[in-house]
């Protein structure tokens, strides 16, 4: 099982990202150690994730979130959008 989660940094932006272990990549980000970008914005909160059943799925949904204007980014994880 994979998943696609939002996170809310401290400079108010969504970051997105990919993994098969929620908690586990949360707490990677909190420590400073995860993706550049959080490394520099650090994440306040996880505010949404949705599973999938492979990592192909979830990074297909991961590139269509990222093409999303913010506004339209929690909306996403209320609909069943699965990639085909």
């Amino acid at each position: 099982m994979w998943f696609l989660y939002l996170l809310e940094c401290n400079n108010g932006a969504y970051y997105a990202g990919i993994t098969n272990d929620l908690e586990a990549r949360f707490a990677t980000h909190i420590s400073g150690k995860g993706a550049r970008y959080t490394r520099a914005n650090p994440p306040v909160k996880m505010i949404a994730s949705k599973s999938y059943i492979d990592r192909s799925s979830a990074s297909i949904a991961e590139a269509q979130l990222k093409n999303l204007p913010r506004n339209k980014k929690l909306q996403y994880f209320e609909v069943d959008n699965e990639p085909s």
